[in-house]
């Protein structure tokens, strides 16, 4: 089987200096300025680790050095390089890759990036060959993207392996990137591509969460949170109890205290089930960041269940460093109360008043009201 991989070396760039996307050369030499790092590579080879096991059995086409060549071998792949090799790519070669790995047969186009690159990809083959987008910009609001990047390397998976998905048409949408810095979103649909259903895999127009299902939702946002740890080694990851964030830690392969505190750096286990003077004593002087999940029912996200991060704890880490995690499904469950904080410390109770981010899959996320008790 003939696997088309597509690689936008650019997409998700202006996301974490506060861009809103990386559409045109001036707002991509910006980000480089702001100390903007490729995201998309690292993420499209998550999506290419899942294809290990079938790699004898299927031929990887691909474009030079990061379009795709470069993840692929790292991944231990040996592609099929097409085009010609550039110091910098555009997003006329996303198109010229997708209408040569189309016109040379192949049985399905994996590419990563975001609705930019969906545009791309749906400008050179329209509905001519199925696709899978591996998340990796700005804006995902297509309804040709998996939910997370593994999950577009498992629906690849499902489809090398002939299992029985159906074809069906979803939405390539884009928005105004300069409306959007404006605080305006208006999205515009701009065609359809094929591509292999699998309705607990693949994202909806976007609408405040699509159709993610609860286990899809959880693995997002372990993917998310590891993202994290990878980009910062040297920063001590308090992960809170509850079955929210055990996702994390079996992704990682490490031990989970379901109801106790576990401490993690550079993805290695530090601490288990530790108190609050144990926590204080690891992190003194460190970074560190707090991840933490909301009661079902209830709303508390501090003073319940988690009373090792203590006040003083929170103090040290800073708000700023404080993940909150939850499914729509968990946060719907509260019926409109607000998110609970109670640490005995009136102080910090009314540092969390107002509102607060809490991520809901791995593309995205819910602001919260946050009442401090």
């Amino acid at each position: 089987m003939k696997i088309g991989f597509i690689v936008n070396p650019i997409a998700g760039m202006g996301g974490r200096v506060g861009l809103k996307g990386t559409d045109g050369p001036e707002i991509l030499e910006k980000a480089i300025r702001l100390g903007a790092v490729p995201e998309s590579p690292k993420k499209a080879k998550k999506a290419l680790e899942v294809l290990i096991p079938v790699k004898d059995e299927i031929e990887i086409y691909t474009y030079p050095d990061d379009m795709g060549e470069n993840e692929a071998r790292e991944m231990g792949f040996n592609p099929v390089v097409l085009g010609e090799r550039k110091e910098r790519y555009e997003a006329k070669d996303t198109e010229k890759a997708a209408k040569e790995m189309a016109d040379l047969g192949v049985d399905l186009i994996l590419f990563a990036g975001g609705d930019g690159t969906a545009r791309n990809v749906y400008s050179a083959i329209g509905t001519s060959v199925p696709v899978i987008g591996i998340p990796a910009g700005v804006k995902i609001h297509s309804g040709v993207f998996a939910n997370h990047p593994k999950a577009a390397g498992e629906i690849a998976l499902k489809f090398i392996k002939g299992e029985e998905l159906n074809i069906t048409d979803a939405e390539v949408m884009d928005i105004d990137e300069d409306a959007f810095r404006e605080g305006i979103v208006t999205a515009k649909l701009y065609g359809y591509m094929k591509i292999p259903l699998e309705p607990e895999l693949v994202q909806t127009t976007k609408s405040g969460g699509g159709n993610v299902s609860e286990e899809e939702a959880l693995l997002g946002i372990a993917d998310r949170i590891i993202e994290e740890m990878e980009e910062n080694p040297d920063t001590f990851f308090i992960i809170g109890s509850g079955t929210s964030t055990k996702p994390i830690m079996d992704a990682l392969g490490l031990p989970n205290t379901l109801l106790g505190i576990d401490i993690v750096k550079n993805k290695k286990l530090v601490a288990s089930d530790v108190n609050e003077k144990e926590i204080l004593d690891i992190i003194d002087g460190h970074k560190a960041i707090i991840v933490v999940t909301v009661i079902g029912g209830q709303g508390y996200i501090f003073g319940r269940g988690n009373q090792q991060i203590s006040a003083e704890v929170i103090k040290k880490v800073g708000k700023e460093n404080i993940r909150v995690i939850a499914t729509r499904n968990k946060l719907q469950s509260l019926k409109g109360k607000p998110l609970l904080v109670d640490t005995g410390d009136e102080e910090v109770n009314k540092m969390f008043n107002g509102y607060i981010k809490v991520i809901t899959t791995y593309y995205s996320e819910s602001l919260e009201k946050v009442q401090g008790l």
